[in-house]
């Protein structure tokens, strides 16, 4: 199903494609993410996240290092 690695640039309401590909990697668990399911992300580390779940837990340890 999944075959290449997109590379992105995040926007506030958008991406841009980088490299073409159809799917990004959960910079928290390192999920597969398909480019069409992709909903949350964090502008200003540039990461992907797989769901809510994910971007609570880099939140939290953002949080914790401060």
């Amino acid at each position: 199903m999944f075959k290449t690695k997109a590379k992105l640039k995040f926007k506030a309401n958008s991406f841009d494609v980088l490299e073409p590909g159809d799917h990004v990697i959960c910079a928290v668990s390192n999920k597969k993410i398909p480019l069409n399911n992709l909903n949350y992300w964090n502008i200003e580390l540039q990461e992907a996240y797989y769901s809510p779940k994910e971007v609570k837990i880099r939140f939290d340890q953002i949080k914790k290092s401060e």
